[in-house]
């Protein structure tokens, strides 16, 4: 053992660390290691001949000296070892070794967190392309918040965080980097910044969260319960959550409506579409089926059918290709370049197939696991189910759309009053079919009667709910009531089905009801909590009818107020429903909308069919609006003076004779010669009733128009009814004799007495009409 292992006191345990010093018999230095010339500072010829108290000083040596027996030449041989580090030099030394590390990134913050530096395995961890403030613009993986805030809190709070998760792409995309933040005092304790530690997260990390991630979002599938909309959810989940690739294909039954078959049809029934693709890299491949062609037929095999309703099959290239028959066309139509595994499951419920989905791995080196076998599975068996609920209020929401268009009057109709053009769009969604309806009502005089309504819900109650509103008010129009009397009835109407109903507050509806007279130009207006409609007038203003809504019907207890309003010919009438003018919940900002957009767009050239189209396209969402639309527009037209004509008579039978020779007069003129006989015939009976049983004075009206009104009014209230004579009766034919004669008849009730009504057609006689 030497002399230097022996001062040690190791066994040769080695010397790290110790120094040695030769001496001569006066204490100079003769000689001494280097270690101890790196401990001082000083090499050795610069320390050769001084005396060792010079060198080491007296009260400066290190911690341990041995002095060990003389040499033979009178010297002596000091061994000492370095003293231990302080803490601050361990610190130092940690310091150093942790900026060092080529796998860990360290970057440290001011305390305005600015970044100062960082090390070179931080700047190793920059995604490509990023700029320099890369790292505070990562986003928390579960909180979508930037780095940035993770640093404020720690700065303000003092307390570290450690393993939060944050990626550079968009929201699911794979995290990037796991960070721990912490804060870093000087000496004395004060804040002097921030310290990040970053690592990136292991590959069975991130696909550990991959499929978390999947499993979050499956809950979102078939939310729209539309088809096509369920399949690209499912592929966005798939891409990159399972796979670089993935497809989804429908049958043509599922596409179509239909009721897919029991069990596996087959490859070449089922006809399958391919409706939904999604690529990591965001392109498509081009050699492959693209979205809406057919899937190309490949042979059937007994597997195929067990596979259709079975689980999920995974498989290689090689056993991919074979599948296909190792036809290379069929290969690059049906599998991605470089794909090395591959996993599909059919969508599959209630024994019938809805379709099939195909996932393909081609950038991520792993194959498909049992985790990612299992995922799919779960999730093809939830997409399944959404897209049977899918097809089931497809089916509901078809049938309502077909009932409720047939309940529907013509969307274009003409008549002497008015040019009416309605619009009806059933609401998209998860919302069915509703309640919405317009009429346009050929009323006695040549008047015209427009109403609009809208029904509490949706689906098949709330169309049968409108068809018994429409019906009733098509019944109440025709008995000639004012507005606010039809609207009061209608209330009645509804509070009955309410008492019916099962849940009478899914029982209700708004209403709004007009009656416009061409020859007077006025227009009566009531509302059932209905909004207002919009009027352009012919110099081109807009505004909103001033007619105070009521409340909605179903409410009662409370009246109707009718509202009158001139409107010359050429005006348009907008009637609409609150879906068309619900933007963001605002109906009054949607409202004044509607009235520019009235203004824009009209034109007396232009058909109130292509205006409707216009106005309707400029919702906020045509295609897919949240709510019922229903417009009609209603432009209104007027009878020249010279068309209509009026007398009044006393209660005198003589009067009779004077009424028959005036209307023979009139027809003269009018040319409707071939309509003397039966006029003559229908207003002697009318005129002679009236001053037999009401008194007088008579009035008498004819009016030109499509048809040849003739009208008879007088103070009585008494309703003349149709009724079938007997042989021995005197009297009693009257009435039947008018029906016989007159295309339509009736009567009306006005402020004082009443009106009986007649119609001729003018086609009848070959006129125009």
């Amino acid at each position: 053992m030497s002399l230097v292992d022996r001062a040690s006191g190791s066994d040769g345990g080695g010397t790290e660390g110790v120094a040695a010093v030769l001496l001569d018999g006066r204490g100079r230095v003769m000689w001494w290691s280097s270690a101890a010339a790196e401990l001082v500072g000083e090499g050795t010829e610069d320390v050769t001949g001084r005396p060792v108290e010079d060198v080491l000083g007296t009260g400066a040596l290190p911690a341990t000296v041995v002095r060990l027996p003389a040499a033979p030449d009178g010297g002596s041989l000091l061994v000492f070892r370095e003293p231990a580090r302080s803490g601050r030099d361990r610190d130092r030394a940690l310091g150093r070794s942790l900026l060092d590390q080529q796998r860990i990134g360290v970057a440290e913050f001011d305390t305005r967190l600015r970044l100062t530096r960082a090390n070179t395995a931080m700047e190793a961890l920059r995604p490509a392309g990023a700029d320099a403030a890369w790292l505070e613009e990562l986003e928390d993986c579960d909180s979508d918040k930037p780095v940035r805030e993770l640093l404020t809190r720690v700065m303000e709070s003092g307390a570290p965080i450690v393993g939060v998760d944050f990626r550079s792409g968009p929201a699911g995309s794979d995290p990037v980097l796991t960070l721990a933040c912490f804060p870093v005092d000087d000496e004395h304790g004060t804040p002097v910044g921030l310290a990040v530690v970053a690592t990136e997260p292991t590959r069975r990390l991130r696909a550990h969260l991959r499929l978390t991630d999947a499993y979050r979002r499956a809950f979102e599938i078939g939310e729209s319960l539309d088809v096509v909309h369920s399949a690209r959810d499912l592929v966005e989940l798939l891409v990159p959550g399972l796979g670089d690739l993935a497809c989804v294909d429908f049958p043509d039954d599922v596409l179509q409506g239909r009721d897919p078959a029991l069990g596996y049809p087959g490859f070449e029934a089922s006809a399958p579409r391919r409706v939904a693709v999604k690529s990591a890299d965001g392109a498509w491949p081009a050699a492959m089926v693209q979205p809406g062609e057919r899937v190309p037929p490949v042979p059937d095999q007994a597997s195929h059918a067990a596979v259709a309703v079975g689980v999920v099959l995974k498989a290689d290239a090689a056993a991919a290709r074979a599948m296909l028959g190792d036809d290379p066309e069929l290969v690059a139509r049906l599998i991605p370049e470089h794909m090395h595994s591959t996993i599909g499951c059919p969508l599959y419920h209630r024994s019938r197939l809805f379709g099939y989905v195909s996932v393909w791995r081609t950038r991520t080196p792993e194959p498909f696991g049992e985790a990612e076998v299992r995922l799919l599975q779960d999730l093809c068996d939830r997409t399944a189910v959404a897209l049977d609920k899918a097809y089931r209020y497809t089916r509901e929401h078809r049938t309502a759309l077909v009932l409720q268009r047939s309940l529907l009057p013509p969307a274009v109709t003409v008549s002497a009053a008015a040019e009416t053009s309605g619009i009806y769009l059933p609401a998209s969604g998860s919302l069915s079919v509703g309640g919405d309806w317009f009429d346009a009502l050929s009323l006695s005089s040549m008047r015209t009667g427009l109403v609009v309504g809208d029904v509490i819900g949706h689906g098949l109650q709330a169309t049968a709910t409108m068809a018994r509103l429409r019906t009733a008010v098509q019944t109440l129009a025709d008995l000639d009531l004012p507005p606010d009397e039809l609207l009061t009835h209608l209330d009645d109407l509804v509070q009955r089905m309410q008492a019916e109903a099962e849940q009478p507050d899914a029982v209700g509806a708004s209403c709004l009801f007009a009656v416009y007279d061409p020859l007077s130009r006025f227009c009566q207006v009531a509302s059932a909590g209905h909004p207002a409609p919009g009027l352009l007038l012919p110099d081109g203003r807009t505004e909103f009818v001033p007619v105070v809504p009521g409340p909605p019907l179903g409410v009662g207890d409370n009246p109707f107020e009718t509202c009158e309003v001139v409107l010359p010919p050429g005006s348009v009438l907008a009637l609409y429903t609150d879906g068309l003018v619900d933007y963001d919940h605002d109906i009054g900002r949607g409202g004044e909308e509607l009235l520019r957009n009235l203004r824009r767009f009209h034109a007396p050239s232009r058909s109130l069919e292509s205006v409707g189209r216009d106005l309707i396209g400029c919702h906020p969402n045509p295609e897919r609006p949240a709510d019922d639309v229903t417009l009609l527009l209603a432009r209104t037209r007027a009878v020249a003076d010279e068309d209509t004509v009026h007398w009044e008579y006393p209660a005198d039978p003589a009067a009779v004779h004077d009424a028959r020779a005036d209307v023979d007069a009139q027809l003269d003129a009018w040319g409707l010669e071939d309509l003397q006989f039966s006029t003559e015939l229908i207003v002697s009976e009318l005129v002679t009733n009236a001053i037999r049983y009401a008194g007088g004075p008579v009035g008498l009206r004819l009016i030109r128009g499509p048809v040849l009104v003739c009208e008879v009014s007088d103070p009585s209230n008494t309703q003349p009814r149709l009724r079938r004579a007997l042989i021995t009766d005197e009297g009693g034919r009257g009435i039947f004799l008018i029906a016989q004669l007159a295309a339509r008849w009736g009567c009306r009730y006005g402020a004082r007495g009443k009106t009986i009504w007649t119609e001729q057609p003018l086609q009848l006689v070959g006129l125009p009409a």
